[in-house]
């Protein structure tokens, strides 16, 4: 079942502009970023300021001179750029699955900032058949075109949740019946002892911090992808490979 019914864009569409911007936003459209030139003043930008608290935005302060690499264009110190999908909300579409007869499987990636990353996870949990994707509101890898590309056009198919409160949601998992698995170095675990047949959402981490320790703490299982060779460690895309299809192993495997 596919959630993203919006008409597909094939590049970033950006609006420069304080008023613009405000527009894009009433208009109802999806904001992937907002970009604020660093000590930007003024009672419109002040009316703009309040608006993206109202929609739970948060723009990104930035010197001006990477908003005049971005565009040429009279800017005014804003410029907003529109989401190639439609974002959805994971309390809005665990019920749907419970209620379709299905067992929740959910990936949860906490700082994976590489596009291409992104976009070769959503390739894989798309052709595996992950439920959906949680992705924080600050801290990942915007779905670019690039990420699109990498995806082979998974990321218009799987449904992607982006949350502000990035802890408060995986709480909110647990509390829906999910047990959360952390697929992290920082155990003896391997990922092959626990039990994916169960509603379950899978932690990815990104490749230079891991994953957050709020989300570790709070985690039924901890457990690692087993290492024999020398260098010790995955790309995060072919980390959340292995571990998602032995997910499905389990769930395919004869009763």
């Amino acid at each position: 079942m596919s959630f993203n019914q919006s008409p597909r864009r094939e590049s970033n569409q950006m609006v420069f502009g304080i008023r613009a911007v405000m527009e894009a936003i009433r208009s109802g459209k999806e904001i992937e970023a907002v970009y604020v030139q660093r000590g930007l003043g003024g009672g419109l930008y002040l009316e703009l300021k309040k608006l993206l608290a109202e929609r739970q935005i948060t723009p990104q302060q930035v010197p001006i001179e990477k908003l005049n690499r971005i565009t040429v264009k009279n800017h005014q110190g804003v410029i907003g750029v529109i989401s190639q999908i439609v974002y959805q909300k994971i309390d809005d579409l665990i019920p749907i699955i419970f209620e379709e007869g299905r067992v929740p499987l959910i990936l949860v990636l906490d700082g994976v900032t590489d596009v291409r990353n992104m976009g070769a996870i959503a390739r894989t949990a798309e052709c595996a058949g992950v439920d959906a994707i949680i992705i924080p509101a600050k801290g990942s890898a915007q779905i670019t075109p690039d990420a699109i590309k990498t995806s082979a056009g998974a990321l218009y198919k799987i449904p992607v949740c982006r949350h502000e409160n990035f802890v408060q949601i995986v709480k909110f998992l647990q509390d829906s019946g999910l047990q959360l698995v952390c697929c992290t170095e920082k155990t003896e675990n391997s990922i092959y002892d626990v039990d994916y047949t169960v509603p379950t959402a899978i932690i990815m981490g990104s490749e230079e911090s891991g994953i957050r320790p709020e989300l570790i703490r709070v985690s039924e299982h901890l457990a690692k992808i087993p290492m024999f060779g020398e260098i010790e460690s995955l790309n995060v895309s072919v980390s959340s490979a292995v571990i998602i299809y032995e997910a499905i192993r389990q769930r395919n495997r004869p009763l």
